[in-house]
């Protein structure tokens, strides 16, 4: 019995990698959508100071 192994700890070890893993990919999907929507916000900054340059020159 000494070769036997504890499923137990197997299931948990198991249960807590693929936790780890939902939890890195999470992670992952939450800082793309952030620097996603500050790029977009970088974006609409520049073309919103682009075209008050552009009125201010033309007005």
């Amino acid at each position: 019995m000494t070769g036997s192994r504890n499923t137990d700890l197997d299931f948990e070890s198991h249960s807590e990698t693929i936790a780890s893993s939902r939890l890195a990919n999470a992670a992952a999907a939450s800082l793309a959508v952030v620097s996603l929507s500050l790029c977009l916000a970088v974006a609409l900054m520049a073309l919103s100071i682009k075209v008050m340059a552009a009125t201010a020159i033309a007005g």
